[in-house]
C-alpha cells in the first residue's frame, strides 16, 4: 500500500477504537516476518529500530557504544530491508525510531529513510524536555516525517534507557507538552516498566490515560497516546527457554487483559520489544538442541556458544555477532544459517501475529487514510 508517517495509523486507532502494536526490529530477518505476518491478517504495521538497533545494524556489535556513523548505517540498513520487503506490500508501513538520544540521532533515523521518530527527552527538565522536543519536530515536520515525545520516566532497563523509579506524568502537563511542541504522540507512565522483569503486582494507572485523553479531547488537541515497557513476556516462553538450560529469573510482563483496558482508557499505540526477543531465543535454543550437529557448524557453531555463554540473557544480538552478513543484509550462505534465520522469523510471527489479533488491528490496513511524506509536509505546513 504505501510508506507512511505514524500519524494516519493514530488518527484511524482513534476513529475506529483499537489498538496499534508497535515492533521493535533488529535485523533483516525480523523486519521481513513482521511485514509478512501484517500482511496475513491485513493490519496496519509499525515497525521500529531503537537508537542502538540502529548501531547494531551498522556493525557495531558493542552496540551500547555505538557512533553517529554506526547509526546512520545501520539506519538505511533497516530502511532498505524495510523497502525491500514491504514495496509491494499491501498494507501501510511505518518505520519508527524509538528511543531517538537526541536532535542528530533523529536526523540519522530520517536522512536514512525512517518514516517517524521518537525523541526521548523524559530525563530532561520539563522546559528542557519541551525545547528538544520542539526542535525535532521542527526538523522532521517539514520533511513530513511524524514525530512522538515522552513525558513522564518508566522504571526498568532496555538497551540504554535505565531507571529505578517511575515517575508518572501528570496529565495537565501533557497537555501542555502537546501545545508546547506540536508532537503527533506522546508516550505517557502510567504503570508499564522496561524489561523482563515488571513485577506480578504492577498495576496501570489507567486513569493518566483517560484524564490525558478527556482533557485533549475538550482542547481539541489531537494526537496519540503511546504504551512503551508494554511487552507481556509469555511464561510458557519463559519456561521453555529454562526448560532448555536457560536461567531467566523474576520474569513477568503486563497482562493482555491490562493492556486492553489501558487501549480502551485512550493508549493508541503498544510498544513490545521483549516478547519478540524471547521468542526468536527459544526458538534457537530448541535448534541446538534437537540438532546437536548444528553445535560445531563452522557457520553458526558460535552462535551456540554463546548461548552456553550467556545462559541468563535472551536478547538475540548477544547471540547472533557471528553472523553479521545476516543480520545486516539478509545474507545466507548456507543451510546452518537458513536455520537460525527461520528460528528468528517464526518467534517473530508467533508473538506478534498474537498481538495483532489481540490489540485489535487485524482487518484494519484498508481504513488507514495513507499520506505520502510530500502530501504530510502539506499538512504539517497547514497545522
Amino acid at each position: 500500500m504505501a510508506f507512511v508517517s505514524l500519524r494516519p495509523i493514530i488518527d484511524a486507532t482513534r476513529q475506529y477504537g483499537y489498538g496499534q502494536g508497535a515492533f521493535n526490529v533488529n535485523c533483516v530477518a525480523q523486519a521481513k516476518a513482521a511485514i509478512k505476518v501484517h500482511e496475513m491478517f491485513r493490519s496496519p504495521v509499525i515497525l521500529q529500530g531503537a537508537d542502538l538497533a540502529n548501531g547494531f545494524m551498522g556493525g557495531c556489535t558493542d552496540f551500547a557504544r555505538a557512533t553517529l556513523e554506526d547509526k546512520k548505517k545501520g539506519a538505511r540498513r533497516i530502511a532498505d530491508a524495510v523497502r525491500a520487503y514491504g514495496e509491494q506490500a499491501s498494507i501501510p508501513i511505518v518505520l519508527h525510531l524509538d528511543h531517538g538520544r537526541d536532535l542528530d540521532s533523529c536526523k540519522a533515523a530520517i536522512d536514512g529513510g525512517y518514516t517517524s521518530v521518537m525523541i526521548d527527552g523524559s530525563a530532561l527538565p520539563f522546559d528542557e524536555n519541551v525545547e528538544l522536543t520542539r526542535e525535532v519536530v521542527r526538523y522532521a515536520h517539514s520533511r513530513g516525517v511524524s514525530v512522538e515525545g515522552e513525558l513522564g520516566v518508566l522504571a526498568g532497563v532496555e538497551d540504554h534507557i535505565f531507571a529505578s523509579d517511575t515517575t508518572y506524568t501528570n496529565p495537565l502537563r501533557a497537555i501542555d507538552f502537546f501545545k508546547k511542541t506540536g508532537v503527533d504522540a506522546l508516550a505517557i507512565s502510567y504503570g508499564t516498566m522496561h524489561g523482563a522483569s515488571k513485577g506480578k503486582d504492577i498495576k496501570l494507572r489507567c486513569q493518566i490515560p483517560n484524564a490525558i485523553r478527556e482533557c485533549m479531547d475538550h482542547e481539541g488537541i489531537v494526537g496519540g497516546l503511546v504504551s512503551h515497557g508494554s511487552s507481556t513476556v509469555p511464561a510458557y516462553i519463559v519456561d521453555e527457554i529454562n526448560a532448555l538450560g536457560g536461567e531467566l529469573k523474576d520474569t513477568c510482563g503486563i497482562p493482555i487483559g491490562a493492556l486492553k483496558e489501558a487501549i480502551a482508557c485512550g493508549i493508541d499505540k503498544i510498544n513490545v520489544d521483549t516478547d519478540i526477543r524471547l521468542a526468536v531465543t527459544r526458538n534457537i535454543k530448541e535448534l541446538f538442541h534437537e540438532h546437536k550437529e548444528l553445535r560445531t557448524s563452522q557457520s553458526v557453531g558460535e552462535i551456540y556458544a554463546l548461548l552456553e555463554a550467556n545462559k541468563d540473557k535472551f536478547d538475540p544480538r548477544v547471540f547472533l555477532t557471528p553472523i553479521m552478513d545476516t543480520v545486516m543484509f539478509g545474507d545466507i550462505p548456507d543451510k546452518d544459517v537458513a536455520a537460525v534465520t527461520d528460528c528468528i522469523e517464526r518467534g517473530v510471527k508467533e508473538v506478534v501475529g498474537m498481538l495483532i489479533v489481540q490489540f485489535g488491528s487485524y482487518g484494519k490496513a484498508p481504513l488507514i487514510q495513507c499520506k505520502t511524506l510530500e502530501e504530510m509536509k502539506e499538512f504539517y505546513r497547514e497545522k
